[in-house]
């Protein structure tokens, strides 16, 4: 069986893929983002996270040609605007605002690469809703998040305090948390990557 490599800095990611009882290692992609996301402008919510699961895997598939790399990556839309991680404390506030009290969609997009050429990929959707939570509430939760979150599209985790924002969610939590995994574990039993 060939080495199995998750392209991927998430640890929401690593937990998923570990809970499924797949043996794997974990490496940070060697990938721009900002300049990937800039070469599409005009990409839609799935596609463009479907082009940056790519970007990833091909990144590490160059340095471990011999793997099965898994890249996965995520956007969020909302009312026809795509949100990307905010950085700091401020845009995060801006995004919440921006996403306070309405539905958003996100697109969580996986792949599996091996020798440089693409061998499947996928990308399901899942929505949340947010509830029309307070300013008040929203330094709060701004507070206790810490900085962690500047770093998630969003601005919040799913699995952390970031549920005390959300109304209502749809979808699988797998696809919340940035990774199809039951597409993906069907894949690797098909191609036998793991047991079936």
């Amino acid at each position: 069986m060939s080495m199995i490599i998750l392209a991927s800095r998430s640890k929401a990611r690593h937990d998923l893929l570990a809970r499924a009882g797949v043996s794997f290692t974990a490496t940070s992609p060697d990938f721009d983002e900002d300049a990937a996301r800039q070469a599409l402008p005009h990409a839609d919510a799935p596609t463009l996270a479907a082009r940056l699961a790519e970007g990833k895997a091909l990144s590490v598939s160059a340095r471990h040609p011999e793997a099965l790399v898994i890249g996965a990556d995520q956007t969020l839309s909302c009312d026809g605007h795509l949100h990307h991680q905010p950085g700091n404390r401020a845009a995060a506030r801006t995004q919440l605002l921006a996403l306070r009290g309405k539905t958003h969609v996100l697109s969580s997009a996986v792949c599996c690469i091996r020798g440089g050429h693409l061998l499947w990929s996928t990308v399901e959707e899942a929505r949340i809703t947010f509830r029309m939570f307070s300013d008040n509430a929203l330094e709060s939760y701004l507070d206790e998040a810490g900085a962690d979150i500047f770093f998630s599209v969003g601005a919040y985790h799913y699995e952390g305090i970031g549920l005390r924002l959300m109304e209502r969610a749809e979808g699988s939590d797998h696809v919340i948390l940035g990774l199809p995994v039951l597409p993906l574990l069907a894949f690797l039993r098909a191609r036998g990557f793991i047991a079936s």
